[in-house]
This record gives structure tokens, sequence and C-alpha cells, in this order.
């Protein structure tokens, strides 16, 4: 079984079109810090109101993510904070948490943020995620 941790925008994209996470939940773990899920939430609706979405589909949508991603406790990867914070110092260290929950369940991270890229950990683009899902079915 693959693992992966999605940050906030990925919980975004993943709203606005789950396709990639439908087509490997079956053999993929999917994990997202519950500050990841916050951000998301919070971002959201303005997001799919600029888009014409309406709240009920919204709602809707964000529950059948809620289905597919496993929400992460602090308490999961409160211990990283430290080693995460420090490997992002040079960018933005308030994402220690997706670092911290990538090192704590051993797993890369699926981002399109440029502040992990570096942090000496796997980072996944959503351009280039589906070679990771190919190559770990092998």
């Amino acid at each position: 079984m693959k693992t992966l941790i999605l940050d906030a925008n990925i919980l975004i994209r993943g709203v606005l079109g789950a396709i990639l996470l439908t087509r490997y939940i079956e053999d993929t773990d999917f994990f997202a810090p519950d500050v990841a899920f916050d951000e998301a939430q919070e971002h959201l609706p303005g997001i799919l109101e600029g888009r014409g979405v309406n709240s009920e589909v919204t709602s809707a949508m964000w529950d059948s993510l809620r289905r597919l991603v496993q929400l992460v406790e602090r308490d999961t990867y409160a211990a990283f904070e430290t080693v995460a914070r420090e490997r992002l110092i040079h960018r933005d260290p308030e994402d220690w948490p997706i670092l911290a929950t990538a090192l704590a369940l051993r797993c890369a991270i699926w981002t399109e943020d440029n502040d992990f890229f570096g942090c000496g950990f796997a980072t996944w683009t959503t351009d280039r995620v589906e070679i990771y899902m190919r190559e770990s079915e092998a």
C-alpha cells in the first residue's frame, strides 16, 4: 500500500476534481494533517464561489473528499515539529505540519508548494504524482 501526505492546495484541488484520488484510492492511503483541512476549508468557499459553484455542491464535494483523505491529528505529528521547522527555516516554517506528518508516517508529500522542495523528503507535484503511483504499483 502506498501513502501520500496532501497539503491544503491539493485538498482544494481534490474538491475541484478528485479524479486522481478516486483512481488510486484502492491502493493508496491519502493523509492530511488537521491544519491542512482547516486551511482548505477556509479558502475553498471563496474559490468555489468565484467559479460559480453553490454552497450545497461545495458541501457535497467536501464530504466526498473527507471520505478519501484521512485526517491526521496533531498528536501524531507534533513530535516532528522541531525538525520540520528546521528543514523549512528558509522557506515557510508555518508549513511544518505537512512535513512533520510526512516524517511521522514516513511517506511522500503531494504538493504544488515550492517550499517543500529541497526539504530532504520526497515531494510530488500533480503533474508528476501519477509517475509515483505507477512506479509504486510495480
